[in-house]
């Protein structure tokens, strides 16, 4: 058997998940960290409900409104306006920003509609801090 090699790594493991039989490969999706659409808030009746209830929570970045949704997994819309940055690239960074914590901490959330309003305009510098800022607003209990 000849010795195969990839010029890239991803061509190697795209092989290698193929080869290997689909048994194998069920513990690669076993923490399921994925951000599929069954997770997210796609509608404007479900933003609408969200708004409606107004209960919600404020820092200096963020502000978080929370509703229960009786679905058994949270869902998560995102807010960033034209004001907040008016480059369409910034407001993207901090809409990925915000997805990837949601994703990371998904487990850790209640059944709820979450919809997180960008209030000030972040960029990588202040990552961690806004991070630690949802963790503060959503990890807590709800008041």
């Amino acid at each position: 058997m000849a010795f195969w090699c990839a010029a890239k790594p991803v061509a190697a493991a795209l092989f290698w998940l193929h080869a290997v039989p689909k048994a194998v490969n069920v513990w690669l999706y076993k923490l399921d960290y994925r951000f599929g659409k069954r997770y997210r808030l796609l509608k404007t009746d479900d933003f609408s409900s969200v708004f409606a209830l107004r209960c919600q929570k404020s820092r200096a970045w963020l502000q978080v409104l929370r509703a229960d949704n009786g679905l058994g997994h949270p869902r998560l819309g995102l807010v960033v306006g034209k004001k907040t940055a008016k480059r369409a690239n910034k407001r993207n960074y901090m809409k990925r920003s915000v997805r990837e914590w949601f994703r990371l901490h998904r487990h850790a959330l209640g059944a709820e509609d979450i919809v997180v309003r960008v209030r000030q305009s972040f960029g990588p510098a202040e990552q961690a801090q806004v991070w630690r800022v949802l963790e503060q607003l959503l990890l807590t209990t709800r008041a």
